[in-house]
């Protein structure tokens, strides 16, 4: 009997404790209306208690996150100038200490409990919500698939080549982003091409591994720091590996149209050959691009006998055809590992570090 009545009296705690809790949220930790001053916009009027990152969403200021909010990504950058409150262990590992000094935070941590003044990149102001159909699916490796977007609202989208956009992907009862590279070229600006490996578990691969043509996808962008550099004697480097491959493409099909007698390289590693995307379309395409060299690697060759280009890690096969002295411009995409390979190869070139971009996944 003395075990039920502990029972009983455990239960009636963590109930009292619920509703003590829910009391707490609806009266002690009612902030009421507070007011968010971004750049030299007029203020808006959200309710407080929520995460910034969600008020801006619900007012159409799309700025990245690839985390769904949970604070592991570090897209979500601005600037809080006041009433943000102390900056949480949650974000320092996000932030510079020039960024700290600056009043930078992560959106998605600053919780909105009072009047705001903030200031986002202007170009996150000019970012769109799209409406779009699956146009077409293939499978282009064994895990890798090439989804086309045909957009419908806006009918058209304006970027850089070598930018993302964030895919809209339906969770439970709320709806999380998810970052892609754009692998179409600007004149395409009807309809985007995506590259999408399958994750295990992955929230956005799976969504985008099951859409079917004819199915709706929302989508937000463009965003992304790459910017080419059209000096006619400045070489582009694309250095890329896996779904890498998304923004060289981008590229790459862009310099073709705009200014094929550009100097470019292609440096592409896979495990196996069955992993190298693309490679005839690249070879069409450097027979119209006479100063576009692509070189391929294989970091696991003996898995493919037939195999007999250039083997080792992609980085290695930069490393032994670049030679110093050069003006260059550095695209890189690809796991982590493979970048920092990749920007210290570059560098001991001659590359500076602002002549190097990079996205990592």
């Amino acid at each position: 009997m003395i075990y039920l009545y502990a029972i009983l009296v455990l239960a009636a705690l963590g109930g009292g404790l619920a509703v003590l809790l829910l009391l707490a949220g609806r009266y002690i930790c009612n902030y009421g209306e507070c007011r968010v001053k971004i750049n030299d916009r007029e203020p808006i009027t959200v309710q407080g208690g929520g995460k910034l990152l969600d008020a801006l969403y619900a007012n159409d200021i799309f700025i990245p996150s690839a985390c769904g909010g949970q604070g592991t990504c570090g897209f979500c950058k601005l600037r809080v100038l006041n009433g943000g409150g102390p900056v949480l262990p949650t974000e320092t590992p996000f932030l510079t200490t020039v960024e700290l000094n600056a009043g930078a935070r992560l959106a998605c941590q600053v919780k909105i409990r009072n009047d705001l003044e903030i200031v986002v990149k202007d170009e996150y102001l000019l970012v769109q919500r799209f409406a779009a159909t699956v146009s077409a699916a293939r499978m282009v490796t064994s895990d890798i698939r090439e989804i086309r977007l045909k957009l419908l609202d806006p009918a058209r989208i304006d970027f850089r080549p070598g930018q993302y956009i964030q895919i809209a992907v339906p969770h439970k009862r709320e709806t999380v982003f998810r970052a892609y590279s754009l692998a179409s070229p600007p004149s395409m600006a009807g309809e985007v091409e995506l590259l999408v490996r399958l994750i295990p578990g992955g929230l956005g691969s799976t969504y985008l591994h099951r859409v079917q043509p004819g199915d709706a996808v929302i989508f937000t962008g463009p965003y992304g720091e790459f910017e080419l550099d059209t000096a006619p004697d400045t070489e582009l480097v694309c250095v890329g590996g896996g779904c890498g491959m998304a923004p060289m493409r981008s590229l790459l099909r862009h310099v073709a149209e705009t200014a094929p007698d550009h100097p470019c390289w292609l440096f592409f590693g896979a495990r196996t050959s069955d992993q190298l995307m693309y490679r005839e379309e690249l070879e069409a395409l450097a027979q119209k691009m006479p100063k576009l060299r692509l070189h391929f690697a294989l970091s696991e060759p003996d898995k493919s006998p037939d195999w007999t280009g250039e083997t080792g890690f992609i980085h290695q096969s930069a490393e032994r055809h670049l030679q110093p002295g050069q003006a260059r411009q550095a695209f890189l995409c690809g796991p982590p590992q493979m970048l920092a390979a990749a920007r210290k190869v570059l560098k001991d070139k001659g590359l500076d570090d602002k002549a190097i971009f990079a996205d990592e996944f």
